[in-house]
Formats: C-alpha cells, structure tokens, sequence
C-alpha cells in the first residue's frame, strides 16, 4: 500500500467514524511520520469530492484542514489550489476559467503551462465550504502565521490571481447569458458570500508583510506580478458594492502601494537578474531537472550500511533504522526482512573472512542473533496473509552462503573447513526466531537440513519486567544476567534492558551496594558493555549512573567511610570503562548539569593545579593524603570523611604530581613510594589510577627530567602483582583504560634513551590491554595497505573499494563471498583527508562506474557510504557543557559526508553550465541520501525521553478508537522486553486491514550525541 492509499484508508475512516479533532490530531502526527505525503498531495485527498459526496464538503473536512494547518502538514497555498481544482465556480465556467497560458505549480510555485480542460471531478455546490476555508485562511494570514517564507508568499500571490480570474470568468460568462438569454443566475446567494469572503482573502494577503517583501524584492516573476495587477483591476468592481472596504484596500493596494515598491522598468534587467540569482541560489537544487536512474536495492547497500552501525561503537537506534528501511524500501515488508537477514549474516562472514579481531566478531554475531529477530518481530506485525515471517525467514536462509554457514547436514562434510563458531550461526538464528515467534519449531529441521543439535532455552522467552523483579529481590540474579549476556539464544535483549532498568531503580532508591556489585562485574567484562549498546543507547545507561556520583553525598550516621569510597569507586569505574571504549562525551553521557562532577573529571581530571590554584580546604585534603600515605601509612575516617569522594578524584593528578616531585627530589625512598602506593591498588581506591595514571603518561612526554620517578611509580602500580584477586581484576579492567596512552609515552621514552631496561617490563604487561577501545580506528598495518595502493594512495583503495562492492552487488551468488570491507576505511579516510575529499573520491568513481552501465548499483553503494553513520555526528542535537563557565557551547566536530553533499549539492546549479555531468551525478546522489535519510518528525515525544507507548495508551487508546476499530494485539510476537507494541496496534485499528505496509518505529531515545575526549 503506498503512502497516497494509506492517507486515503485514514481520511475515509475518519469521516466514516466522524473522528473527533482531538483524536484526528494524534493520529495524523503518528500517519505522517510513517508515511509522509507533500502538503499539495494531502489537501487534495481531503478536499477533493468521494465517490459517496460529489454534492458538497463535509463540515468536518473543514475543521481537519484547520488542524492540519496548525500541524504544518499543509500551507495555505496548498489548501486554495487544491480547492480551486475542485470548485463549482470551474464548471459554471465550462471548465475554462482564463488560465489557459499559465497556472501554478503543484509544489514549487513555477509558472507552468497548463490546459484549460483538467481530469477530475468537481462539487456541484462548494460555494459555502469555500467561504467557510476563505475566511478561515483570512485568520492565518493576518495573524502572520502564514505564508512562512518567500517562496510560500509568491505561491500565494499566484493562488490568489487563479481564483481571482475563475471568478472574474464566470461571472462575465453568466452576466452575458442572463443578458442575451435572459437566464436566471443559479446559486446567486452563495455565490455573492463567497465573492466577499474571497475579497477579504485577497486584501489581507496583499497586505501581508512576506507579501510586500516578495513583491518588493522581485521574488515574484514579474509575469505574475503584471497578472496580479489586471486580475485585481478586474474583480475589484465584483466586490465594491458588496465589500466595498475590501475594495478599496485592493484598489489603494493596485494603484499605489505595488507601483511603489516594484522595480522602475530602467532597472528591469538588473531586477530579472538578481531574481534568477535569488531562485538559483535558493531553490534551483530541488527543483534542477535532472533525469531518475532506475532504483536497485542492492545486497551490497544494506551491507555497507550495517557493517557502518558495529564497525566501532555501536551505533544502534531502531527508530534510525526502521526509518532508513522504510525510506530505502518503500514499505515493502517482504523484501525488507530478507535483505535485513542476508545484509547481518554477510557483515559476519565478511569478518570471519577478514581475520578480525574474536571480539568484533562475536559482537557481529549477537547483533545476528539477538537484535536481528526484535527487529524482524516488529517489521513482521506488518505483514499480512499470504506472507508470513516464516515464508520471508526461509527465503533469506535459502540465499545464505552455505559455505560460511553450513547446514547441519554440510557440518560434518569431510571437505568442511568451517570452525564451529559459523558452523552453529545459523542454527542459533533458527532458534532465536522460533524464540520471538518468527517461525514454528517444527520448521528449523527443514531450515537446517537434518534434526537440530540443540532446542530452545529452558526457561523459556524472557520477561523485562519480570526479570527486573527478581533482580531487585536476589542481587545475585543480577549477577546471572550479566553472564547471560555473552549468550547466543534470543534473550539477550530483554537480559540487556533489564540490567539497564535495574540499573535505573537502583541509582533512583540509592541502593549503592548492590550497585557496586554489578558495575564491578560489568566493568571486567568489555563485550557485556558491547552488547548493552545493541538494546540502548548511552544515556539510558550512564544519565542515571552521573547523576548518583555528581549528587554522592555522605548519610548523617555514616559510620564507615572506605566502603562509601569503594561504592563510589567501581561505579565511577564503569562509567569511566564506557567513556573509554567508545570515546564518549560529557553530552554522550547525558550530563546537563554545569556542575558536574563527572564533567570536570572527564575535562579536567588529567590535569594537576599548583598550590596557588587550591582552595584551603583542597590544600589541607592533599596535604591529609600525602601524609596519610606516606608518613602516618594509614588512612583514617577523619581524612575521608573530610574530603568526599568527589573531591579526592579531582585532587588525584595533583597528588601523584608531589609523588613525583618528592621521588625526583629523594624526599621519597623507593620503601616509603612501594609502601604508600599499595593503598592505591586496593579496591577501595583502585580506580583513582585512572586519572593518576593518564597523568603520568602525560608528564612523561613533558618533562623528561622526571621519567625516572614516573617510571618508578608506574613499576610499583602495575608490575607487582596484588594478593587481592578482586583488586588485580580490578587492576586489569583500569589498565585497558589507560593503556594506550601510556604505551605511547613509554614508546616515546624508549625511542629517547634506548639504553633503559625499566620500560620493556612495563609495555610487556601493557600489552594485553592493547586494542581495547572500540571506535573504529585502524592499526598502522591496515592504514599502511590502504595508503601504500599503487597510484594515488587511498584514495585509489577507497575506489578499489566502491568497485569490489559493485561487482559483487552485480552478482551475489549464494557461495559467492561478500565483498571485503570494513567501514574503518571510510571513517579514516574522512578523518586524514577530510570529507570534502573523500566525497569528490566517491563522485568521481560514481560517473566512472556510471559510464560503464552500473549507474544504478553504484549509485546505492555511494548512498550508503554517505548514509552511513559515525559516533561524532551521530545523534549528535544537544549543546556541550562549558564546565569552565556557565553557558552550553555547540560541541566542534569534523564535517561528515553527508554535509559535504550539501554543499556540493548547493553549488550544482551554478556548475551544471559548466561540467553537468558532474552537477547532474552530485545532485542525484543528493537526492537519494535525503530521501533515504528523511526522519519522520517525534511530534509525540519530549526531548527527555517521554514514551510514545504511553503516549498513544493515554491519548488514544481509552477512548477514541470505541468507534474506529479493535486493536489486535501482537499475539506470538510480543518481543518480550516490556514494551508495547502501542503504535503499531494504533494504526492498525485506525486503518483497518489495509495498513499492511506500516513500520512499527519504536520510540527512539531522543538523548544526543557528541564527538570528542577530554580526558
């Protein structure tokens, strides 16, 4: 069902049901992000005559329109042409109305010719309705809500002059007859109100300010203009004696206020050329005539796209995604789901291929089984009979590389060199989707080709909710889950939102140490931190998180204070571990607050501060913990209690700072340094070695002088090994944090002074943590291939690259490998030689391939390589925080791809004169990365987070739709993670049987997303 039948199903329903605005209003917000329709498109479905009503317009048409142009769907320029098409007034003309040379374009306002006979039918009494919408557009006009801008207030003006020589027409045509035939004129009344109401219309549009403006500056064609001139000479004695204050306001307006401000005719030349200018620079793009390549949803473009979202960070948002398959598919839910399947299955054969790194991998392979299916449960809700997901699942299956991804039966091949990771991928697929209720039990034999090794877990489909349950009553079901995670069966998302619902309630109850326990656990395992960005966003996990450390504040009857320092510790070290991996912001982490004390340590927490720079109180804490380690060799209540977590953190660069100093000055004996750092390596401060030690790396770089101490120091931090199993754990999980900017300093003071022994024991045990971060960066070796191409370097690798993916987008056999690619190799590309750089790399190989007769498949290659998201812009809408002042400052980030289209898109139509093919291939690409990229806007949603399942439940749901239909729940595909599928069933019960190719787009978390790394 396209979209123009979808809004069609939704009009006649309402009608039929005589749906309340109120009720209209949710439901056309939820239509148009779904399936959105250009405003000329919905004010003729909603005005035009039914095939029940050709006599009149329904009353209530009238107050949907008034509701659609409070929700911006429709201009009023929209509104009068679509209505003008429809009149009563073109028939009493004979269909002839005087506009046989021009008319007004149906989007972009252009005089285009027309003919004087148009298809279609009309009302045979719209005179009431069109005085009723005339005066209701007389509002908006004069309260300056309408026209919006220049180009809507030129539309105007052009709408205006139509209606305006419709009714001069017919009125002279029935003057005449009732004169030579004596005819009596038919309608007279209604006809004469409607005349004054169009009057009134006229007057407050000319006197409108965009109106003036667009007259004043010439954004009116001057054609247009010398119409406006005689239609008005001609209606304005229509209306003198039945609107005679309308007329003359048009009569001042004709004869004076437009000869003042148009253009003298000696100037007329300047005036036609400074309007091309105006048009050309302002809307020749959108509206340069350049001829369609056929659409072709390659394998290779879904490919390029996933591989984009896991190539670093995951970069996971359902609503982006179902909104970017829509955009991509059209609505068709069959070839959605198969190409989805295939694209996941590829991306992980693509990296078993290519070597990658176990950890990659796996992450590839959990997307695979555990997010696929929840995504597939949702676009499934849309399919009807005969489709079913089971049909589209096996037909995806049959597509599969049974090399990469054997069938059972191909398993125990004697010629099989598969390891038993791809070897049960599909098995696990089968299960995961039987799981959801994608497909029947009784059918993975027949997927699999022989009797399964496995069945599906005991336990069954998890519960979000009820999972939360009993985490929250037995912490060490928590423990569980987190283990649970690695798991390849189905359940990994509802196990993932669970942890970050208990997370949320345990942060909110203050609960901090069974929050301890599970940070702790979730910070020693790097992939469980992986897999939680598959089901949520950052923020949903670490707002709550920030929150409790910026707002920690000691009980009135604290007795202990080292556990409260523990507490603080590992929960500050789980944030610190995301931050990490992923590169993350102060704005990644959901942080508003000024004073933030994550903030300032992300920001500032590698920096030491002189004594002067220290309040007293600071003063007085450092000195209590230098003495407290190193002279007293024990730290009492008194101290910690004085000094709050918070504060210690921030005094920790400044602390190893006077370490290093008493070191180089040998104030400090090697005992009293190894005797008072073991405080460090206990759990309970363990964690202060992150700042500590980032700030060593720093120093070792600025002062050589002093690498003796800090060498000294880092071999007494992280060469002895801790009895304490949880602190040499603990110790592990802060290494992988700092270790590689350490290894840089350490590098850099090897290369200095070859001759020291003290430095290889220390990058030795740094080099397990190696590679730890995820964020999509190249190892030199990767980097050294791609720059070492024959011929130009990478940019010739990153062309070799577009037709290795075109060739295979040509022909993906079933046992033919995906083409090799990694999306580091765009991501990189960008960062060393800017986007502006590697774009006019891709157009240039997109007019090669193009040339060659693969226009079409390149064409979606190079839009999905523009598409394709990164961490700095990704979701990037919120401010920064200026935590050295007090006002939010936008975060700086690189240009991206899709920008630099845009720019080069704007410079197109001056270009086309000179190299059109060039012009004609940027803005093609333009167009189909914007249609594919079109968000639907979150009308229903606030920017904290606000639900729309609540949203649609408590606006909808109780009442409204008695009269339109039942909702038919999601039955066996209830995905099981606590969330309704309360939009998907709305539209379903509004539009009946015939909403087969609506997107279920979950509510996406509207939290934003930034670039960059203080710390």
């Amino acid at each position: 069902m396209t979209s123009l039948q979808t809004w069609q199903t939704f009009f006649s329903r309402s009608l039929a049901t005589r749906l309340e605005t109120s009720s209209f209003e949710s439901f056309v917000q939820l239509l148009s992000t779904k399936h959105p329709l250009s405003a000329s498109r919905i004010s003729e479905l909603f005005l035009r005559p039914t095939e029940n009503n050709a006599v009149s317009l329904d009353p209530r048409v009238v107050r949907y329109v008034q509701v659609l142009l409070g929700l911006e769907l429709v201009t009023v320029p929209s509104v009068l042409r679509a209505l003008w098409k429809v009149s009563s007034f073109r028939d009493q003309a004979g269909h002839d109305d005087g506009l046989e040379k021009n008319a007004v374009g149906e989007e972009n306002g252009a005089i285009v010719p027309t003919k004087a006979k148009e298809e279609g039918k009309r009302w045979s009494n719209s005179y009431t309705a069109e005085e009723t919408l005339f005066l209701r557009l007389t509002k908006y006009i004069s309260a300056g809500t309408a026209p919006h801008n220049t180009q809507e207030a030129v539309e105007l003006v052009m709408v205006c002059v139509q209606w305006m020589r419709t009714v001069i027409s017919v009125i002279s045509v029935q003057h005449a007859a009732q004169e030579m035939l004596g005819l009596a004129q038919t309608h007279a009344a209604e006809m004469a109100s409607q005349n004054m109401a169009l009057a009134t219309l006229v007057s407050a549009v000319v006197e409108n300010g965009r109106v003036l403006h667009a007259l004043g500056k010439g954004s009116v064609p001057k054609p247009v203009r010398k119409e406006l001139k005689d239609a008005l000479a001609n209606f304005v004695p229509l209306i003198i004696q039945s609107s005679p204050q309308a007329a003359r306001a048009l009569e001042i307006f004709r004869t004076q206020t437009i000869l003042a401000i148009e253009p003298f005719d000696k100037k007329e030349r300047a005036a036609d050329k400074e309007i091309e200018e105006i048009l050309e620079d302002n809307m020749v793009v959108e509206n340069m005539v350049v001829a369609d390549m056929p659409t072709m949803n390659t394998r290779a473009g879904l490919y390029v796209y996933l591989n984009s979202l896991l190539v670093g960070r995951p970069l996971i948002d359902d609503h982006a995604i179902f909104s970017y398959l829509n955009n991509r598919y059209q609505g068709d839910i069959q070839s959605t789901i198969i190409d989805l399947i295939l694209a996941a299955f590829d991306i992980l054969a693509n990296a078993t291929f290519r070597n990658e790194r176990a950890a990659f991998i796996t992450i590839l392979r959990s997307f695979l089984i555990n997010k696929i299916p929840l995504l597939l449960a949702t676009l499934s809700a849309s399919l009807f009979p005969p489709l079913t997901s089971e049909y589209c699942i096996t037909e995806a299956l049959s597509h599969v590389d049974t090399n990469a991804f054997p069938t059972l039966s191909g398993m125990f091949d004697e010629l099989s060199t598969n390891n038993m990771l791809s070897d049960s991928v599909r098995q696990d697929f089968c299960f995961a989707c039987c799981l959801h209720g994608l497909i029947a039990e009784s059918s993975i034999e027949t997927l699999l080709g022989d009797v399964p090794m496995q069945s599906l877990p005991a336990g069954g489909r998890y519960m979000k909710d009820e999972l939360v349950q009993q985490c929250l009553s037995d912490p060490e079901r928590t423990e569980g889950l987190i283990d649970e995670l690695e798991h390849m069966d189905g359940n990994v998302g509802a196990v993932s939102q669970a942890i970050t619902e208990v997370i949320t309630r345990l942060c909110a109850n203050k609960e901090t140490m069974s929050l301890k326990s599970l940070c702790s656990q979730l910070a020693r395992k790097p992939l469980a931190l992986d897999v939680m960005l598959l089901f949520d966003k950052p923020t949903s996990i670490l707002q709550p998180l920030v929150e409790l450390l910026d707002n920690w504040r000691y009980d009135e009857d604290q007795g202990e204070y080292q556990p409260v320092y523990e507490e603080f510790g590992l929960i500050l070290l789980l944030v610190l571990s995301f931050t990490h991996r992923y590169g993350l912001t102060v704005v990644d982490l959901g942080i508003r607050a000024q004073d933030s004390f994550v903030a300032k340590l992300l920001n500032q927490g590698h920096l030491s501060r002189a004594m002067e720079e220290l309040t007293e109180q600071e003063q007085s804490h450092l000195d209590g913990w230098i003495r407290g380690l190193f002279e007293v060799g024990t730290l009492g209540d008194e101290l910690m209690s004085s000094c709050p977590p918070q504060d210690f953190y921030l005094l920790v660069p400044t602390l190893f700072h006077h370490i290093v100093l008493a070191c180089s000055t040998k104030n400090l004996t090697d005992e009293g340094l190894k005797s008072g750092l073991e405080y460090l390596v206990e759990p309970f401060l363990i964690p202060s070695l992150i700042p500590g030690i980032t700030w060593l790396s720093s120093h070792l770089w600025e002062s050589r002088g002093d690498a003796s101490a800090c060498i000294a120091i880092l071999t007494a931090l992280i060469t002895n090994s801790s009895s304490n199993t949880e602190a040499s754990q603990m110790l592990t999980a802060i290494l992988n944090i700092v270790a590689k900017n350490l290894e840089h300093s350490l590098r850099w003071l090897q290369r200095a002074e070859p001759t020291r022994q003290d430095v290889e024991p220390l990058s030795k045990a740094l080099r397990p943590s190696l590679g730890w971060e995820r964020r999509g960066a190249s190892d030199h070796t990767e980097l050294e291939t791609w720059t070492s191409s024959p011929s130009g370097g990478f940019v010739v690798a990153i062309k070799q690259t577009m037709a290795n993916l075109v060739q295979w987008g040509l022909n993906p056999g079933i046992n033919i490998n995906p083409a090799n690619y990694t999306h580091r190799q765009i991501l990189v590309g960008v960062k060393m030689l800017g986007a502006k750089r590697i774009l006019n790399t891709i157009i240039e190989e997109v007019k090669s391939q193009t040339e060659t007769g693969n226009g079409s498949i390149i064409l979606d290659v190079a839009s999905a390589l523009i598409c394709a998201p990164d961490p700095q812009s990704w979701d990037n809408g919120a401010p920064g925080i200026d935590v050295l002042g007090t006002e939010p400052r936008p975060l700086q980030r690189r240009m991206n791809l899709r920008e630099a289209l845009k720019n080069e898109a704007a410079a197109a139509p001056k270009l086309h004169k000179t190299d059109t093919l060039h012009a004609e291939t940027v803005v093609r690409l333009y167009r189909k990365v914007e249609a594919q990229l079109l968000m639907p806007q979150q009308t229903l949603m606030s920017h904290d987070a606000l639900d729309i399942h609540q949203a649609l439940d408590s606006a909808a749901l109780d009442g409204a739709m008695a009269g339109v239909g039942s909702l038919d729940g999601m039955g066996g595909n209830d995905m099981g993670m606590g969330d309704g599928m309360g939009d998907a069933d709305l539209m379903h019960g509004l539009m009946g049987s015939g909403g087969g190719d609506l997107l279920d787009f979950g509510a996406g978390d509207l939290g934003a997303m930034g670039d960059g790394m203080g710390f």
